[in-house]
Formats: structure tokens, C-alpha cells, sequence
């Protein structure tokens, strides 16, 4: 916060709750960059982006989704300020928006087949991007990283990755055609932007000769911090 009070920039990519952070210093305003700001690596709410706004930023401000395995974006949203004004109730996060030039994205249900608009589905990832697995863990890739059914449908100017990667992440389609984020499938939480697998939090809880079982959960403070409750 001190530097950014000393050094103007004109772009900034940063995880939302990192930004909530540094906005609590004395100077908030002059931590938001001049031109551009992109929000990724977790969901982001509109309370944010009605604080950045509240603060007479003038900047571009994009929320931006992909993970590391996507390498990394995957899909952008440019947000306005007058998308405050028309943003729902019971939408309390910010959509993940389309794909980018070099990707595809497809929600997917549990047969594998596309979800129609409003009907939630796994975001399955595709495109220039993809990664090729995870180095020595054959089980884990062959049940993330898919055969992708859809080669050979028209996509103009468009890399078709062989493989999808399953992003255990629910999503499903606004009416505009943009993806709006639901949560997990898997039993995964992600807090700070880190992906933390809470059955392994679990496996080393009981290690302990004094626990018999336990259940970790991630919560929200009341300072909106999410932390881990065991």
C-alpha cells in the first residue's frame, strides 16, 4: 500500500480479498491502478466493485476466471459502472463473463452433454491453454483432463485443444450468454485465491492419537475474511 501511495501503475491483476485487504489502508484510492484492473483466482461480490467505484476510480476493471491448469484465463467480464445498478439481488458475485479468443468453455452435466441457459453445469475448459496433465499422477489426469467431444465443430479461428479439463467448478448461463459462478463440486474451497482440499485438512487432523473424527469447513468471518473451522 505505502509503494502504490509513492508509485502511480496503470495496470494491477490481483485476487479480490487481496485487494479488499489493501484497500482498508489509509489511502485507498491510491492503490487502484489508472487504467486497468483485472480480479481473479476466486469469486469476486459486487460490494467490491461498488467500494472501487465509491472511491471515484476511473479505471477499466475486468473479472477474469481460469485455473492454473487452463494456463490461465479462460474466460473475462468487462464491468461498468452502471452494471451496479442493473446487477440482481441473487446475483452476489460478479460473472466470470465469455471465453477468450484462445479458449473454449462448455457446461457440461453429469452425462456429459451441454446445460441449457439457467441450468447449472461443470465449466469444462478447452482451447490454446489447456495443460497436458499433471507430471507423474496418471489416475488425476486421466479423470480431469477429458477426451473433448466436441473436436471438429466450426470455430472460426480457433485452437481445439485434444482434451478438456474439468474444472470442478458449477456455473451456468445468464440470459446474455455470459457464465455466472455457483460454487464447488468437488470437495474443494478456495480462500485467498489458494485451492485447499479440505479431506486432506481432514486426513491429517486424525492423525492425532486424541481425535477420534473430525469435519473442516470453510467460513465466512465476520470481517468477510474466510477462514477454515475444524
Amino acid at each position: 500500500a505505502d509503494y502504490l501511495d509513492h508509485h502511480a501503475i496503470d495496470c494491477l491483476k490481483i485476487v479480490p480479498s487481496h485487494l479488499a485487504a489493501l484497500l482498508t489502508s489509509s489511502r485507498p484510492e491510491q492503490i487502484l491502478p489508472k487504467q486497468r484492473l483485472i480480479l481473479g483466482g476466486e469469486a469476486c461480490d459486487w460490494q467490491l466493485i461498488e467500494k472501487i467505484y465509491g472511491y471515484g476510480s476511473s479505471c477499466q476493471i475486468f473479472n477474469h476466471y481460469g485455473p492454473t491448469e487452463t494456463t490461465v484465463g479462460a474466460l473475462t467480464y468487462a464491468i461498468d459502472a452502471e452494471m451496479l445498478a442493473h446487477s440482481s439481488p441473487q446475483q452476489k458475485t460478479v460473472p466470470f463473463g465469455r471465453p477468450i479468443a484462445s479458449a473454449q468453455v462448455y457446461l457440461l452435466g453429469a452425462d456429459g452433454q451441454p446445460v441449457p441457459r439457467g441450468v447449472p453445469g461443470e465449466i469444462n475448459s478447452g482451447g490454446a491453454g489447456v495443460a497436458r496433465g499433471y507430471l507423474n499422477r496418471t489416475q488425476l489426469t486421466t479423470e480431469r483432463f477429458i477426451p473433448n467431444p466436441f473436436i471438429g465443430h466450426p470455430l472460426p479461428d480457433a485452437y481445439q485443444s485434444p482434451v478438456l479439463y474439468k474444472t470442478g467448478d458449477l456455473g451456468c448461463y445468464q440470459p446474455d450468454g455470459t457464465v455466472e459462478f455457483l460454487g464447488r463440486i468437488y470437495y474443494q474451497v478456495k480462500i485467498r485465491g489458494y485451492r485447499i482440499e479440505l479431506g486432506e485438512i481432514e486426513s491429517a487432523l486424525r492423525q492425532h492419537p486424541a481425535v477420534r473424527d473430525t469435519v473442516v469447513l470453510a467460513r465466512e468471518g465476520q470481517s468477510g475474511n474466510r477462514r477454515l473451522v475444524a
